[in-house]
């Protein structure tokens, strides 16, 4: 799970749980799980049986990777991708699913299929590969950057900070 998306979940009343199997010393990513930790929320060492996923959690939220993503898995990634694709419970992506390449998704087959996926600011490239339902948040991209990229972003009515892509 993203550690950011952890804290968000848990500010709207969740109570979310992270697998973070390689840790690192980026101050960073120390300064996230630190936040976390003040909330008391729980990180796994290791990533639990299917039984247990299965029986224990709702949902799972994607965010091993970032968009930046290339080459091949690597351990212990690969093993925590492989276990995520066996289990019932539905996983939701963000940005790009895990182990997808952002232009050309899942060529090596090892990836992710999540359920669901969550493209913030704009969708990838490779979202259009993707097959199971698209939603788009973060309406903060200004004009002007969509129009110097050339963004077709969709209009957010109201309030909506997300919306379903087709």
């Amino acid at each position: 799970v993203s550690t950011q998306s952890t804290g968000h979940l848990w500010q709207f009343g969740y109570c979310p749980v992270v697998h973070y199997p390689k840790k690192t010393d980026k101050p960073l990513y120390k300064n996230l799980c630190k936040q976390l930790e003040m909330m008391d929320i729980q990180f796994l060492e290791q990533l639990p049986s299917k039984e247990e996923i299965e029986k224990q959690y709702l949902v799972i939220l994607d965010g091993i990777f970032g968009f930046s993503f290339k080459g091949d898995i690597r351990p212990p990634f690969d093993s925590i991708i492989q276990s995520l694709k066996e289990v019932k419970v539905p996983i939701v992506s963000i940005d790009i699913p895990s182990g997808w390449d952002v232009e050309n998704g899942n060529v090596s087959g090892k990836g992710l299929e999540p359920h669901m996926l969550v493209s913030l600011t704009a969708p990838k490239k490779s979202a259009k590969l993707f097959s199971g339902k698209h939603y788009l948040g973060g309406r903060f991209v200004p004009q002007s950057l969509a129009q110097k990229y050339s963004l077709n972003l969709p209009k957010y009515p109201s309030n909506k900070q997300c919306l379903t892509l087709l």
